[in-house]
């Protein structure tokens, strides 16, 4: 059986869990995801089945964030992935691969973790491309708006030396940008995420330039 079959059995159970979520950690998230990562499963070598599955699956833990109102580790929603999962007649080999993968998403290698299984580092650039560029600037303020977090707040100083850990509220938007957004290409794992990176990196830091601007008012704007 094709990954696009597989999708169809579980497809049912995902949107209707993902229906009541924020446009930031949507089923079009998801969507967007899979697109990304199976493009570079084709160039990076990965295995198609799990890394596509992965991508559609990967976001459970915040369906129940947002449930219980705190911090949900992916590794806390694989019960919920394997009871998904059940509904397909995929091995118990696969199904652990693609649980490992969705555990491990988040273990970034800059944050101390050793992360070396190829179909879990293109999961993990897939998303992280999903959050830079143009949607990811939307993403960050959606989801700032839906957690009552500022645009900014200029009497909080931005640490560029800090590594962002999943989990973490922000003082501001524009403090994730440079905690984690504007970082997330040179942590890039693969060749291929690294080179698209680059460019949307590019388009945010012009949009951080002008919205620093911006910040400090008309009368600079005219000088």
């Amino acid at each position: 059986m094709i990954l696009e079959e597989y999708i169809k059995q579980v497809k049912p159970y995902v949107e209707e869990m993902f229906k009541n979520l924020d446009s930031c950690h949507d089923i079009k998230h998801l969507e967007r995801t899979m697109k990304i990562a199976l493009s570079l499963c084709e160039i990076e070598n990965g295995d198609r089945l799990i890394v596509g599955l992965s991508a559609y699956l990967h976001d459970i833990h915040r369906v129940i964030e947002t449930e219980q109102g705190s911090y949900v580790s992916p590794k806390e929603s694989l019960p919920k992935v394997k009871e998904i999962l059940k509904y397909t007649k995929l091995s118990d080999d696969i199904k652990d691969k693609i649980c490992y993968c969705i555990e491990n998403h988040e273990n970034y290698n800059w944050n101390g973790f050793n992360v070396e299984d190829i179909n879990t580092l293109i999961l993990q650039d897939a998303d992280n491309l999903d959050a830079i560029g143009a949607i990811g600037i939307a993403r960050a303020f959606i989801y700032s708006g839906a957690n009552n977090i500022p645009m900014y707040d200029e009497n909080i100083k931005i640490d560029n030396d800090i590594n962002f850990v999943e989990g973490t509220k922000e003082a501001s938007t524009l403090h994730h940008f440079y905690h984690k957004l504007l970082r997330l290409k040179d942590n890039m794992n693969t060749k291929t995420a690294k080179k698209i990176a680059t460019k949307r990196t590019e388009f945010m830091y012009n949009f951080i330039n002008e919205f620093q601007e911006e910040i400090k008012g008309i009368k600079n704007s005219l000088n």
